[in-house]
């Protein structure tokens, strides 16, 4: 997948998700709509018809504008949801494996916190010998330096233990995740049958994708769902982010389902 290709896949995901959302609140209005049309055929503060036969359709019909008026307060909070979520994938700066340029992208992380982490340990190594002109020669403002001397809640001055432990535990993660990338960075996408269900490494995608033949049983949806697989309308499968376990579980699963024809 090329860079272009990688950025076209995204803002598809926000398109869809935009045009979801948009679909949600149109339906929404819709809802709202046809049950202020039908609440205003009711006077207004009447009571519930008495009678055995004008109350069972009175109350049938308050219950039928209720329903509607649900319905689109519901589908109004789905709107706001969905568009919440296209306009976090369109801003999200989370570096994917899938995405050609992660390796690069990583490794441009982890050189600017080892940068941190050098200007940290140096930074408290000033601050005990009380050298602030050390410090603005490292590059920290005046408002800075004034907050590396202030004692926080524990009376500690300068960068806490805890954030010098943190930042390397991320060039940890980092670096492993680096290592990951360039051990799979040869992979090739491939594809195996069981029984009646065709399980896809899909490398481009990094998914495990999983193709039934026709819709699965509950049960088995049930333990997709369980295992971090999600229906994807778009490839028409269900798919979980590429690893051991998604793998693992695919293949065991599939196993389950023998050569049934899911129903």
């Amino acid at each position: 997948m090329t860079p272009e290709e990688y950025q076209a896949k995204r803002q598809a995901r926000y398109e869809r998700l935009l045009s979801a959302a948009e679909r949600a609140e149109r339906e929404s209005k819709s809802a709202s709509s046809q049950a202020h049309d039908m609440a205003s055929v009711i006077p207004f503060g009447q009571p519930i018809l008495v009678g055995h036969h004008s109350e069972g359709r009175d109350r049938r019909y308050r219950a039928r504008i209720e329903n509607k008026f649900r319905k689109g307060y519901e589908l109004h909070v789905k709107a706001k949801a969905l568009k919440s979520r296209a306009e976090a994938a369109l801003r999200n700066t989370t570096i994917f494996s899938d995405d050609p340029a992660a390796i690069e992208k990583l490794e441009d992380k982890i050189a600017r916190l080892e940068e941190r982490q050098r200007l940290m340990v140096e930074a408290n190594k000033l601050v005990r010998k009380n050298d602030r002109e050390g410090l603005a020669e490292l590059g920290f403002s005046d408002g800075s330096i004034e907050l590396l001397f202030t004692p926080d809640f524990a009376g500690r001055i300068g960068f806490a233990d805890y954030q010098l432990t943190n930042n390397s535990a991320n060039i940890r993660r980092l670096k492993e995740r680096v290592k990951k990338l360039v051990k799979h960075s040869e992979d090739e996408t491939t594809e195996k049958r069981i029984g009646a269900v065709t399980i896809v490494d899909n490398v481009e995608d990094n998914r495990i994708q999983m193709f039934f033949t026709g819709k699965p049983r509950e049960a088995i949806r049930t333990e997709l769902k369980s295992h971090g697989f999600r229906w994807s309308p778009t490839n028409g499968c269900w798919q979980a982010y590429r690893g051991s376990n998604a793998m693992f579980y695919a293949e065991k699963i599939a196993t389950q389902t023998g050569g049934e024809n899911p129903s």
